[in-house]
């Protein structure tokens, strides 16, 4: 054969290759904000917890409509353990909703907790329009145990204290009543548990130099959920995290005074 013809045949044969390595390899789209990646921290990499991740779903436009629709003196913010003392939980009542009525019914309050979320959601949230349409005396935070595990102890702190901030800003009437984070658990490690309480321990402290007892106050109930050894036992939280009813009537006890106070 012609060495001509083995060339063109060998370029022939090549050309196939060389054009899909000069194909442009498809690249998926650039996620938006609010978009794409781990929602509130959870399922990869999670974002700093003193940055606000957006959390743009049909629970945020409900409290938005409550918010707009005014009425609201007395305001709860959190996750799952503040959502469920006063919403359904699924397909079942609010574990806390007959001790949330009978403690606070009287005093136009509104819960804004939402089950999952953490620092980043809350902050967003707080941004963006449900603080907005009504004028609290008093706003409830606790929140934080989500982030614990995902994010470092200064970050968990600031994404706090940004968000104190927020209702300092929007709702300057207001004072605002910080609690610590509740104690917990590791049912899945037990062994862990004592890492755990040092770690809520450790935010507690640092959560507490965000009162100034003039408009911000604190406090740090997580002792009345425990036996005198320290035990928290499952009657108070089934699951090692969540307040069940005799729980949350433990929390409405240890507030109630303090929250009648700030409220005059």
């Amino acid at each position: 054969m012609q060495p001509k013809r083995i060339l063109l045949i060998t370029a022939l044969l090549l050309l196939p290759t060389l054009l899909l390595a000069q194909a442009p390899v498809a690249q998926p789209p650039a996620a938006q904000p609010g978009q794409g990646g781990p929602p509130r921290g959870f399922g990869g990499p999670p974002s700093p917890a003193n940055q606000p991740f957006a959390r743009d779903d049909a629970r945020h436009k409900g409290f938005l409509e409550i918010a707009k629709a005014g009425n609201i003196d007395l305001l709860f913010v959190g996750d799952s353990i503040t959502d469920w003392f006063a919403n359904p939980r699924g397909n079942n009542p609010a574990t806390g909703r007959k001790v949330w009525d009978a403690s606070f019914g009287s005093m136009k309050p509104a819960n804004f907790g939402i089950a999952g979320d953490t620092t980043q959601g809350v902050l967003w949230r707080m941004q963006n329009g449900e603080l907005e349409g009504f004028k609290p005396k008093l706003i409830v935070l606790m929140l934080g145990t989500n982030n614990i595990n995902r994010n470092p102890v200064d970050e968990i702190v600031d994404g706090d204290r940004l968000i104190v901030e927020e209702f300092k800003k929007r709702q300057p009437q207001a004072k605002v009543l910080v609690l610590g984070v509740f104690p917990r658990n590791n049912n899945r490690q037990p062994d862990q548990t004592a890492a755990l309480r040092t770690t809520i321990q450790e935010i507690n402290s640092k959560l507490a130099k965000l009162a100034d007892n003039k408009q911000v106050f604190f406090m740090d109930i997580g002792d009345k959920f425990l036996t005198s050894d320290g035990t928290l036992t499952t009657e108070v939280m089934p699951d090692g995290l969540h307040p069940s009813e005799k729980g949350y009537q433990i929390w409405s006890d240890a507030i109630l005074p303090r929250v009648k106070e700030l409220m005059k």
